[in-house]
């Protein structure tokens, strides 16, 4: 039998916004929040009965911000910046530096259009082609295999697929290494000690290989033409100037890593296939409109990321906290994904409330919130859904499989999250 705790489930409690003046802090809290990342600002706000506090974190004072109207402040660009937000540690392992996620004004929507251009249905489209076939590949070789982990197998097949898309080249000795490398380096930003170093390296080392990539697209054009590495390797800032090498391999990078995280959700998908067995033949039995609500559940209901970076852009207060100019504030999107007074009973798995979901920007943030093309949205969150929806198309249509007895229980201290298992599947069956 397997084991199944999902971390962590909000306390259905409404909160109501004080305005009193707040306890400045005196103890640093880096250690507890690296020990529970996904509960710890929304777990303080609750006893603090206020959605935003201060705290101090690797020895700085830090805001942390949760709901939805502190998502609404915390995306205005009049008072929020990213540039030097981000803990010089993410940005070694995960972000890499000068990428578009630290860019503010003129230069970040330029930037940000860019990745943009990549996200019309017709290149969503071939990228879903692209994973098809590695899925259909895929589960043919499972066939032959006495267990399969279904996390690294996908993740190596979302390389396989996104380097396909991007024109990156990539033969089939080295995906597992590659693979291994954009994990690391997704893994390495909240770690510690071995975990925290395989990451830095992981970067450079991903970051080094696609420079190289970059020279070549940009010594011979015609190559890369049509190619996301091609536009990647050609992208001029506002001012004309060409990316230097290593950014703009900080940004193909930021096209990879990304993808290849969607093997979480994947996962987190197919536990909630295996927990809830009635959703998994209403996703068998082909009704389209509810997989995209399975998939928006499992995104708001399994943890990724805890919380996003901002620094304060000029001295402004809101709900009682004075806010100072350069003043690092962190929001709370796990907490607000599981807010009682946004999400009826959010401890619970239910697809069904995506039907009456009105698709706010503030209230569904698992990749941010905001606007898509002019803010710090996750630009791939739509290719993340694409994605999804063809993994549980696969699992449920394309192929059978047991579950054997495993551990699927979610370490509190791990972010972003995976179950200690990484799913593991026999018995595989092409359909």
């Amino acid at each position: 039998m397997t084991s199944h705790r999902v971390l962590p489930r909000e306390q259905a409690r409404v909160r109501e916004p004080v305005t009193a003046p707040r306890r400045r802090p005196v103890l640093d809290d880096t250690l507890t929040l690296l020990l529970d990342p996904y509960r710890f600002i929304g777990d303080r706000a609750r006893r603090l009965g206020s959605d935003v506090f201060e705290t101090r974190l690797l020895l700085q004072p830090t805001i942390c911000m949760t709901g939805a109207q502190a998502a609404e402040v915390f995306y205005d660009p009049e008072l929020f910046v990213r540039d030097g937000a981000a803990p010089r540690r993410l940005q070694a392992t995960l972000f890499g530096r000068d990428g578009v996620q630290a860019l503010d004004g003129e230069t970040h929507r330029a930037r940000k259009a860019m990745f943009m251009s990549l996200m019309g249905r017709e290149g969503r489209d071939r990228l879903a082609e692209l994973a098809g076939r590695r899925w259909r590949e895929r589960i043919r070789a499972w066939q032959g295999m006495p267990r399969v982990v279904l996390y690294e197998e996908v993740s190596r097949l979302l390389c396989q697929a996104v380097c396909d898309w991007t024109g990156v080249p990539l033969p089939p000795a080295r995906v597992p290494e590659v693979t291994a490398t954009l994990q690391a380096a997704i893994e390495g930003g909240d770690g510690l000690g071995p975990r925290y170093l395989r990451g830095r390296y992981a970067r450079i080392k991903g970051d080094l290989w696609l420079s190289g990539l970059i020279r070549f697209a940009r010594d011979d054009p015609g190559r890369f033409a049509g190619t996301v590495t091609g536009l990647i390797a050609g992208y001029r800032d506002p001012d004309g100037t060409l990316l230097p090498a290593r950014t703009a391999a900080v940004e193909l990078h930021n096209v990879l890593r990304p993808t290849v995280a969607v093997a979480r959700f994947v996962t987190f998908a197919a536990m909630a296939l295996h927990a809830h067995p009635e959703y998994y033949e209403r996703v068998r039995e082909g009704d389209d409109q509810f997989v995209e609500h399975f998939v928006q559940e499992v995104r708001r209901f399994y943890p990724f990321f805890p919380f996003v970076a901002a620094k304060v852009a000029k001295p402004f207060t809101w709900n009682g906290e004075h806010f100072p100019q350069g003043r690092r504030a962190l929001l709370d999107l796990y907490g607000i994904d599981h807010d009682p007074r946004l999400w009826d009973r959010p401890g619970e798995f239910r697809p069904e409330r995506f039907a009456e979901w009105d698709g706010g920007e503030y209230d569904f943030v698992p990749q941010g919130g905001g606007d898509h093309y002019e803010g710090h949205r996750c630009p791939g969150e739509w290719i993340t859904v694409d994605l999804m929806k063809l993994a549980v198309t696969a699992l449920t249509r394309w192929m059978t499989y047991g579950v054997p007895a495993q551990d699927l229980r979610m370490p509190s201290w791990r972010a972003p999250a995976v179950p200690n298992s990484r799913f593991v599947i026999d018995q595989v069956e092409a359909v």
